[in-house]
């Protein structure tokens, strides 16, 4: 009988096969801004052993479609502080964002730099939900607009299939679901916002390659207050 670890690894490429297929149909159709675009992601976390205080960051290329066509990039780096004997995590971090417009032969940017204060933790449901909760405040600056903020809840939830851990060989399901709020209507230059931002919907297929670091593959459903996109996305989180 094939191993649990040979049976994760078969159904993690039949479904990076099923995902790189449905792209590249994709990819030839008619350009619109529904087509379904592609996001790239690294993610990182730095704890010392003896220390309260870390860093993590996240970087990410979006795509308005496979790639090619910028939709954002962003840089985000943030310090971090766990404290002693509770299950928090409170960081303190600066994003740059660079925003491209839609269409390849359309090469206006816009710019942005972001300060952020978030709160995550985690609990557990049984033996097999881990849940996680964030909490995020945004103050933005973006290029030739009034000042924004925005508030963000996330609700993460990671199901392994074939263990009862989180760890080494495990192939998980990931979902997620955020909302994002204006803090702010007046955007500048006389235009207004909903208190609506969007929100996101993600399901994916998880992996650990080790203890430290993993991989997902899934979609990401965003619908904001004039359109709506689905995104696939390929992330990789480490823990340094």
């Amino acid at each position: 009988m094939p191993s649990s670890e040979f049976v994760a690894l078969f159904i993690m490429k039949k479904i990076l096969a099923l995902c790189l297929l449905t792209i590249c149909f994709n990819s030839f159709a008619q350009p619109n801004e529904k087509q379904m675009g592609a996001w790239y992601m690294l993610f990182w976390d730095w704890n010392p052993e003896k220390s309260a205080l870390g860093l993590q960051g996240d970087y990410q290329l979006r795509n308005w479609n496979l790639g090619g066509d910028l939709e954002q990039l962003l840089l985000r780096t943030g310090i971090t502080y766990r404290p002693k004997n509770a299950k928090i995590k409170f960081t303190l971090g600066y994003g740059h964002i660079t925003t491209g417009a839609f269409r390849i032969d359309n090469n206006d940017k816009t710019y942005e730099s972001r300060i952020y204060q978030e709160a995550i933790f985690p609990n557990k449901i049984g033996e097999r939900f881990n849940l996680t909760h964030r909490f995020r405040y945004e103050q933005r600056f973006v290029e030739n607009q009034d000042f924004r903020s925005r508030y963000r809840y996330n609700l993460f939830l990671n199901v392994p299939l074939n263990s009862m851990q989180m760890e080494k060989s495990t192939l998980y399901l990931a979902l997620y679901n955020e909302l994002f709020i204006n803090g702010e209507r007046n955007i500048g230059q006389g235009r207004s916002v909903e208190i609506f931002d969007r929100s996101r919907t993600y399901g994916a297929l998880g992996y650990y390659l080790n203890n430290s670091s993993k991989i997902q593959l899934g979609a990401m459903h965003q619908i904001t207050d004039t359109w709506e996109k689905t995104q696939v996305q390929l992330s990789f989180h480490w823990q340094l």
